[in-house]
């Protein structure tokens, strides 16, 4: 794209044709160079099988076209029509439970059905050769948010289908046996028909089987965008293809197996304006989907305006803050900006969602703020393909996250948590980070940090070994090393093929009680352990830090080990915040990494963009209170005066700077 690009879903489909003149009017006013279009569009352009109306959807993309507003263009498959699953009832999913999921909402297919693949295709195909050429066409935007309703189906298609990823992935029934422990609680199978999804059973299922039907149930999904994208990559092999994944780190869906399938890495982001550290976790989401293609600028494909309506409490956004979480995901690099959606719904589920243009129409402080925004992005073009860069790398796998937060562990864990734990104090530190999955390149990165990696593949132990050979550092917390990719455990405990590379074992995993605490001491500063402590027995790593009471009192709580050219860290606890900051100051400054800008006042962010020959400092002020940040050398603000470089920057409550040096 040749500039950040700025818009939101729209749906003229809601509208009286009379209204869409008035659209383009406004859009081009507010700056708007990109609409996702068509996204519910299927009942209205297939009223009946095999019976196509797309005489109003050509008019939509040629009014586009002619406002020079380009379409992220919808395969249009999101939500069936009626006519669907009255014709194909067996279509619709089932829960666990065997509960059917019935039209009245939207999503509701089985993603394994042929039936809805077949008339999806069909409808793709349409789209694909009557819009390929249109000159409204930007990008392919398939399906819509997959797996946020239907996650998995457990129906008899479902079933069939899961047997056939089985056997391909173990070939015959005794290596299935031999994967799931089904020696245990007599659980073995004789013949592929006696295997079924983890439908609801008496008590704990077996974990393999519910790890292994995750990873079937996002194939399954994946299957379906597949298939379209293959299609339209027929008729449009030019045309890059994306599909918006949903919240920060969605756990159905595999984001970095699916990023590779696309040309464009999207995103939906709805941080909660009642959560004082909701942009935090905003980072978290916007590094991982950044790094899913390896640093690669990503889509903010739909953000609210101000209030959405599926919360039990939906805030709106105050004044300005629409404007900060908008730049702050063009820092973190975005080279898109958009919203759900452009006109208010009048009815429907929706109809409480804010929009770019409200209710009450253009005439309303979030459309002004909408316009504002859009010139200052229009005013910005020269950020776009510029890219960000870290020294720091977290690692997070769907696979462990499936697997970590399953039953009759020694307590329940929140992978995403501990995540924020150990993502939170980079974060307030300025230190840019990405996200990785566990087979990652991690040559380039200082610093690797992992939570919670329980489920570990041998492989995975290797290239973290290499790493710390290399010269690297590494930081690994609690229950980690502790099962194969098959939840069996690794022999001897854990951290399981960590144990060299860290120089310790764990005999004993000591949970803490719901919302209890443990003493510490890290070189003789106090502090407490949150969640979690562990037995540790060192086999050649140094104690930093020591628990301070209880059973504990005296072992090692904070663990360091040489390892190679490089540095292992453990951590047998969960530090409290300040401690945790503490821990990774320490950490990371052995390791050599740097903030973006040292000395920034708390709350403000730090992001810089690299270009081929000049970089940008992107400054955000999530405090509430008026700052003053002294640059390295002086620099231009293109969001100010762009004539005049400058060596301080004032940023009032929610302000933005972007820093051309």
């Amino acid at each position: 794209m040749p500039r950040i690009m700025f818009g939101g879903d729209y749906n003229p489909e809601q509208w009286p044709e009379d209204v869409w003149a008035e659209d383009m009017k406004l859009m081009a006013e507010a700056g708007v160079s990109l609409v996702s279009v068509g996204i519910f569009a299927w009942a209205r352009v297939e009223p009946r099988p095999g019976e196509y109306d797309f005489g109003w959807f050509d008019r939509v993309l040629d009014l586009l076209a002619e406002a020079d507003i380009g379409a992220s263009l919808a395969t249009m498959t999101a939500s069936p029509p009626p006519w669907l699953s009255r014709l194909h009832p067996e279509v619709l999913p089932r829960r666990a439970d065997g509960v059917r999921l019935w039209p009245g909402a939207r999503q509701h297919y089985c993603p394994s059905s042929p039936i809805y693949r077949e008339y999806a295709g069909r409808l793709v195909e349409q789209v694909a050769a009557r819009y390929g050429n249109h000159p409204a066409l930007r990008l392919w935007h398939v399906g819509n948010e997959y797996g946020c309703h239907v996650r998995a189906c457990y129906c008899d298609v479902s079933a069939t289908d899961f047997r056939r990823w089985l056997r391909e992935r173990y070939h015959d029934v005794e290596a299935l046996n031999a994967a799931w422990s089904t020696a245990f609680w007599s659980q073995r199978y004789g013949d592929w028909s006696e295997v079924l999804p983890p439908r609801t059973a008496p008590t704990f299922g077996n974990p393999a089987q519910k790890l292994d039907f995750a990873r079937f149930s996002n194939d399954a999904i994946l299957a379906c965008y597949t298939m379209e994208r293959d299609i339209l990559r027929r008729y449009t092999p030019d045309v890059p293809m994306t599909t918006n994944f949903i919240g920060l780190v969605h756990k159905p869906i595999d984001s970095f197996r699916w990023a590779a399938e696309q040309d464009v890495v999207s995103l939906d982001s709805y941080p909660d304006p009642y959560d004082p550290g909701t942009h935090v976790d905003a980072g978290f989401g916007y590094d991982l989907v950044r790094s899913a293609r390896r640093g690669q600028p990503w889509l903010l494909m739909e953000q609210a305006p101000s209030a959405v309506n599926w919360r039990e409490r939906n805030a709106p956004k105050p004044p300005g803050v629409m404007r900060l979480w908008s730049w702050q995901a063009v820092a973190q690099g975005a080279d898109g900006v958009l919203f759900f959606q452009w006109r208010q719904a009048a009815g429907g589920a929706e109809k409480f969602h804010s929009a770019m243009l409200p209710h009450a129409g253009a005439h309303t402080r979030i459309h002004r703020e909408v316009r504002d925004l859009g010139a200052e992005i229009a005013a910005t073009a020269e950020l776009a393909g510029t890219r960000v860069r870290a020294e720091v790398a977290l690692l997070h796998d769907w696979p462990n996250w499936w697997a970590v937060e399953g039953e009759a562990h020694p307590a329940p864990l929140d992978l995403l948590a501990a995540h924020r734990a150990h993502y939170a104090p980079l974060f307030d530190a300025h230190v840019t980070c990405d996200v990785l999955p566990p087979d990652a390149d991690l040559a380039g990165y200082r610093l690797v940090i992992v939570p919670n990696l329980y489920l570990l593949s041998a492989a995975t132990a290797a290239v973290l070994r290499e790493h710390v050979r290399r010269g690297g550092t590494l930081l690994v917390s609690y229950f980690s090393g502790v099962v194969d990719d098959t939840e069996r455990l690794h022999p001897g405990g854990a951290p399981g093929p960590l144990r060299d590379l860290l120089g310790l074992r764990v005999e004993e995993f000591w949970p803490l009680p719901a919302d209890g605490t443990i003493g510490l001491d890290l070189d003789g500063r106090p502090g407490r352990g949150l969640e979690w402590s562990e037995w540790v027995e060192p086999a050649g790593a140094q104690a930093i830090g020591t628990f301070t009471e209880g059973e504990l009192a005296g072992r090692p709580a904070v663990l360091r080990h040489s390892y190679g050219a490089g540095t292992a860290w453990y951590l047998a606890t969960r530090p409290e915040p300040a401690l945790m900051r503490a821990v990774l100051d320490r950490v990371r400054a052995e390791a050599g990494v740097a903030p973006v800008l040292p000395g920034l006042p708390d709350g403000v962010q730090a992001v810089r963009r690299h270009g081929v020959d000049r970089s940008y400092l992107l400054l955000l002020n999530h405090g509430g209170a008026e700052v003053t940040v002294a640059l390295p050398a002086p620099a231009v603000d293109l969001l100010g005066d762009a004539d005049r470089p400058t060596g301080l920057v004032t940023l009032a409550p929610r302000g933005v700077a972007v820093l051309r040096s």
